[in-house]
């Protein structure tokens, strides 16, 4: 009953997950149609008469932050670059971390050895250690920044496609295509990448929240999305000294990074479970 009672709030979980990841989707994509005002416009009542942000109120649904700005639509807003540098940043990681795993798993000796060795060598930093070095060198930008994620995140993707070609390539079928004569491009493309191709999926999805965290941390140290640009990380940022006095500035946007990253990180699960036998058949 306990395994069932599990079953059945887990696929709950993935429910409202999907939910939200489609609902932010579709905001980000459709934010001029659906965010009532411009997300740099600053209106002359959105400010209290002390100068300070406008709680939520029927004309500002979310409140104002501290210049006056409809934060409701800075926030819709703000879900297009956390999505954009999200996916993109991980996107490139995958494929690096992809082609460098598969280079070195297939080759091995010392193109193999030296490929790893660098790859021990980017998990020794800490990743926001290096993305805020890498940033602060680099003028901050949005592509900057997708460039400085996917650098500091391609490392894990690599580590795990080097393990799994290892093993494929020892499998009996890829040396009975050795000896009919196929080359090394035809067997990593025809029979390689397609069983990485679930786990390649599994860790593109499972990335995309830790990209989204780090840039949303980055923006939030000021080496991130560079305002006016909206940014869950800078809306933070530019609101933080009005945390006590005014705290939906605060704790909206960053909830809305929490509940992104958990529904990734949910949807990703589901499906490790989904193409993992081992685990599909513990279940």
């Amino acid at each position: 009953m306990r395994q069932v009672f599990r079953h059945l709030l887990q696929q709950k979980l993935l429910f409202i997950a999907i939910a939200t990841i489609a609902v932010v989707t579709l905001g980000a994509i459709f934010a001029p149609l659906i965010a009532p005002y411009s997300p740099n416009f600053q209106f002359a009542d959105g400010l209290s008469d002390m100068g300070g942000p406008l709680p939520p109120d029927q004309k500002f649904v979310l409140g104002t932050d501290l210049l006056g700005r409809d934060l409701l639509s800075r926030v819709i807003y703000g879900a297009r670059t956390s999505l954009i540098v999200g996916i993109a940043a991980n996107l490139v990681a995958v494929f690096i971390g992809t082609a460098l795993g598969l280079i070195a798993g297939f080759m091995r000796g010392a193109v193999g050895n030296a490929i790893m060795r660098f790859t021990d060598l980017m998990l020794a930093f800490p990743a926001l250690i290096l993305a805020i070095a890498l940033a602060a060198i680099l003028h901050p930008s949005l592509w900057i920044v997708i460039l400085v994620i996917a650098l500091v995140n391609w490392t894990w993707v690599c580590r795990v496609i080097y393990t799994q070609t290892i093993a494929l390539t020892e499998r009996e079928y890829i040396e009975a295509v050795r000896s009919l004569g196929a080359g090394p491009l035809r067997i990593v493309v025809r029979h390689l990448i397609p069983h990485l191709v679930p786990t390649i999926i599994v860790w593109g999805t499972l990335g995309i929240a830790t990209a989204v965290q780090l840039e949303a941390t980055l923006s939030y140290l000021g080496v991130g999305v560079q305002p006016p640009t909206p940014s869950w990380g800078n809306i933070i940022f530019e609101n933080q000294n009005y945390f006590t006095t005014a705290p939906w500035l605060v704790l909206i946007p960053g909830v809305s990074i929490i509940v992104l990253a958990l529904s990734f990180n949910v949807l990703g699960d589901a499906l490790r479970e989904l193409v993992d036998p081992t685990r599909r058949s513990r279940h």
